[in-house]
């Protein structure tokens, strides 16, 4: 697993947590909301690919 794709999620998640203190402590909720569901989101997308190579190796292993 690449480490580069480690420091990518933890900074998503630090600019999505500074983010969402922000907006909660100015008052809009909704968009704090709609601010952390977005970066899951990201971060499903940047992993999709490497979940694709885990079902490849797995099939390639057991000859399916």
């Amino acid at each position: 697993m690449d480490i580069d794709l480690l420091f990518k999620i933890a900074g998503v998640g630090i600019l999505v947590a500074v983010l969402n203190l922000v907006l909660s402590k100015a008052g809009r909720e909704d968009q704090a909301m709609m601010t952390t569901l977005t970066g899951v989101i990201i971060v499903l997308m940047m992993i999709i690919s490497k979940i694709s190579e885990l079902f490849n190796a797995v099939r390639d292993t057991f000859n399916l």
